[in-house]
């Protein structure tokens, strides 16, 4: 991770010391990926949340495949009773059903974002970290950036990152966006937020 908040034996050992408030730059993107990501707004336990999930699920090859990920291990016949409701999942299969449902939703609407993004690119804009409390002296000179991030290779890189929860990458990535803000990039490797379009 890039980063010259450090005052102790490794780069980031320090960030906050002196007042500084924020969390790592990937982290935030990784956050406003998933605050963008839209779903069935009924809760899982409610019929009509419930239905709604599993006809999404099971309706295609990869629904199927969110399923058995999530550790749905049930047989066929007794998925076919839950979608036509004669039968009600458990606690544990309702939370799995759960999880299934937005890590499709969280694919699907990756690969829509990638092809969209790779060829147009989009503006990340990057908020510095929170200084309200840093002492006079101790604070820096930082500023709400600007960097247009485009590219087939980078936003495959950023969104398989964030589907697998691969946080390295994503960490790795973020160095990469931060480059182009020039000499002062290291003070953008923590960050209070990360707001772009999709």
């Amino acid at each position: 991770m890039a980063g010259r908040w450090g005052t102790g034996a490794t780069p980031d050992s320090g960030f906050g010391v002196f007042g500084a408030r924020g969390v790592e730059g990937w982290r935030a993107l990784g956050r406003e990926m998933d605050r963008q990501v839209t779903g069935i707004k009924s809760p899982v336990g409610t019929r009509r949340g419930l239905a709604a999930r599993l006809r999404y699920l099971t309706r295609s090859a990869a629904g199927r495949e969110a399923m058995r990920r999530a550790g749905i291990t049930v047989r066929q016949r007794t998925i076919d009773a839950w979608v036509a409701g004669t039968q009600r999942p458990r606690r544990a299969n309702l939370e799995r059903i759960d999880a299934a449902y937005w890590d499709l939703r969280r694919r699907n609407l990756g690969v829509e974002w990638a092809r969209r993004l790779a060829v147009r690119g989009t503006r990340i804009e990057i908020h510095p970290v929170d200084q309200t409390d840093v002492r006079t002296g101790r604070d820096r000179d930082l500023v709400v950036r600007r960097v247009t991030v485009r590219g087939h290779r980078i936003w495959d890189d950023i969104i398989a990152a964030w589907i697998a929860g691969d946080h390295e990458m994503l960490d790795i990535v973020w160095d990469e966006i931060i480059t182009d803000l020039g000499s002062d990039y290291d003070s953008y490797s923590y960050v209070s937020s990360v707001g772009f379009g999709l």
